[in-house]
């Protein structure tokens, strides 16, 4: 019997304990960037060099919760004509591998219509699905065909989460709750924000789900910090993505990098 996307998720997680490492490794990567073929090689990439899941972000216009580098990537995508199917159609591919989580706004998905899109993932054997332009109390509906479904549901909580809220949120998170590390958009960042530690605490007593922390980490050292700050896995967009798209980047350089993280894990 195949197993379901939230199966799938929580695999990930347990198998990166078995494996020694303190947190699962989740790089990001733009669908399509820096064109097809390249991304479907930078995500073999990121399994070959210990990934334990994927986040695979699907370009798009006006990506709110993005810094400069991904909504560069998007625009230069969206340019090339990359479409949500292709997008899809890659998280397929690499979904044979390790679990694909899909990171997509909610115009594109409202455009098919929640169930439709919902059957698109799970039939493309994608595991979850963030919407990070969706607010919690607007988030039922789509959170009901995702547990139809058996699709991981990644919502989002922040340092300004309140804690009435962080509760909120991460009772309806489903495969693991994704805590933004900082407050405004992805991006590399020198250092990581105060007070880990205790987001990370509050994250995990409002959520029966593993917690990852996303946003800002960019090097090993951070990804390691993360970890032992209380992180069960952890998020790197930013930098792949720029090395993904360098003159002197693509797939050899991004998994060089995730190798590096990936041992950060394992020592941490």
């Amino acid at each position: 019997m195949t197993a379901t996307g939230l199966e799938r998720v929580a695999e990930a997680f347990a198998r990166a304990r078995a494996d020694g490492r303190r947190a699962a490794l989740m790089p990001y990567m733009m669908g399509g960037y820096p064109d097809l073929e390249t991304s479907r090689r930078i995500g073999e990439a990121y399994v070959d060099a210990g990934a334990d899941m994927i986040e695979l972000g699907v370009p798009f216009s006006d990506p709110l919760a993005d810094g400069p580098v991904i909504h560069a990537a998007a625009t230069t995508a969206l340019a090339a004509g990359v479409t949500l199917a292709d997008v899809v159609a890659l998280g397929s591919q690499l979904a044979r591998r390790v679990p694909v989580i899909l990171m997509c706004y909610v115009n594109p998905i409202l455009a098919r219509g929640l169930d439709r899109f919902a059957d698109m993932l799970r039939d493309a054997g994608i595991s979850g699905l963030i919407v990070p332009d969706v607010p919690f109390e607007e988030a039922g509906e789509l959170w009901a065909c995702c547990a139809a479904r058996e699709l991981a549901y990644v919502p989002l909580v922040a340092p300004t989460s309140s804690p009435e809220r962080m509760a909120g949120v991460g009772g309806t998170a489903r495969g693991f709750l994704y805590v933004v590390g900082v407050t405004g958009t992805t991006g590399e960042r020198s250092a990581q924000g105060e007070g880990i530690r205790d987001l990370l605490a509050a994250a995990r007593a409002a959520t029966s789900v593993p917690v990852a922390l996303g946003f800002g980490i960019s090097t090993p050292e951070q990804a390691a910090a993360a970890a032992a700050a209380g992180a069960d896995g952890v998020i790197v967009g930013s930098r792949l993505v720029r090395a993904a798209g360098a003159e002197d980047g693509g797939p050899e350089a991004v998994a060089g990098l995730v190798r590096d993280l990936s041992a950060a894990l394992a020592a941490a």
